[in-house]
């Protein structure tokens, strides 16, 4: 195989581990990026140094620039503390955001592996969960609403989250049946997800 330079083979290795692109995708962004010259480049640069400015709420572990450790979700007084969804990623936080049907807070696991069995900073993360339900709850939320995937898989992993996290809620429910067997929470359109929200059960 043709050795590249080492400043493109160092971006191709970086690439390369992004979710969703393999190697060959890897080297042909790179020669896209390099197409579109200094300037281009410079301000990708930049754009990706801006990430490091980015930080990760304390409670629901969702970004944000503010300076107390909370996301704007989270300190939100008009949101309800006491109903969380529980997500595996980000991208599932916002397309459920963006149905504006939904008022209560969220909780990021992180995506759980196919085994179902939790990764030590996501046991981490749900010790967290815990300790923010007895201090700032009382002991117990209102509703507990796990949104992962309606695939076998999503199925697996959520009612072993909801047997273990049950004693945290008066009520644990899941997203209703209005998203697709086998779709995707972050691939939904909006007004699938919102019947989605109100079919919970």
């Amino acid at each position: 195989m043709m050795k590249l330079p080492d400043p493109v083979q160092k971006v191709v290795d970086e690439l390369a581990e992004l979710p969703s692109i393999g190697p060959r995708q890897a080297v042909r962004l790179a020669f896209h990026l390099i197409a579109q010259g200094p300037k281009d480049l410079r301000d990708l640069s930049d754009a990706i140094g801006g990430l490091a400015a980015i930080k990760i709420c304390t409670h629901c572990y969702f970004i944000h620039q503010n300076d107390d450790g909370l996301c704007d979700i989270c300190i939100n007084p008009a949101r309800n503390a006491r109903i969380i969804m529980v997500v595996e990623k980000e991208t599932d936080l916002l397309s459920l955001e963006n149905t504006k049907k939904y008022t209560g807070r969220y909780f990021i696991i992180g995506q759980v592996p196919k085994t179902g069995f939790l990764e030590a900073w996501q046991k981490t993360r749900l010790a967290a969960l815990a300790k923010f339900v007895e201090d700032e709850l009382g002991g117990q939320a209102d509703e507990l609403i796990f949104a992962f995937n309606p695939t076998a898989l999503g199925d697996f992993q959520a009612s072993l989250l909801m047997k273990e996290l049950a004693p945290l809620a008066k009520k644990v429910s899941r997203l209703g049946r209005g998203l697709p067997t086998g779709g995707e929470i972050e691939f939904s359109d909006d007004e699938t997800l919102g019947a989605s929200l109100e079919r919970r059960s």
